[in-house]
């Protein structure tokens, strides 16, 4: 089932204050709980106390990148149920590609659209919940074993 964004906790990693400053706002008012990070030291402390359900990840961070971030999270068995959006202004021919690769579940471009973000957080949430749920299913597509 999907979540609603009332009861969606987020946390922003986001080492420029005024987009950080903005997409904790458009997300409060759409009723997340919200934690914001600057980078990604400051990301990895706060997810051991913290246990979002999305974590918005901008991907050009100082020191340590959001690919490499992203690629710690996915690697940490604690964390295996966040899902990973990136989040940037890396609007590259192949950018979006690398993101994926690196873990991200999903690829919002910058600027945010203020009055989209929510429905673009939750569309991803959807298509990620879907997908891990068919996989899982009971009568999931198992053709290939079948060998009558």
């Amino acid at each position: 089932m999907t979540q609603d964004a009332e009861s969606l906790s987020v946390l922003v990693v986001e080492d420029n204050p005024l987009n950080a400053k903005l997409t904790r706002l458009v997300l409060q008012q759409d009723g997340c709980r919200i934690e914001t990070a600057p980078n990604a030291a400051q990301a990895l402390e706060i997810l051991s106390r913290f246990r979002p359900r999305v974590i918005l990840m901008d991907l050009q961070l100082p020191g340590m990148d959001g690919f490499e971030l992203t690629r710690q999270i996915k690697r940490d068995p604690a964390l295996s149920g966040v899902l990973v959006i990136a989040l940037t202004a890396y609007a590259m021919k192949g950018d979006e590609e690398r993101a994926f690769a690196a873990g991200c579940d999903g690829y919002i471009p910058k600027p945010i659209e203020t009055r989209t973000l929510m429905g673009q957080i939750l569309a991803c949430l959807a298509k990620h919940e879907e997908s891990a749920g068919s996989a899982d299913a009971p009568g999931a597509d198992r053709s290939s074993q079948n060998t009558e």
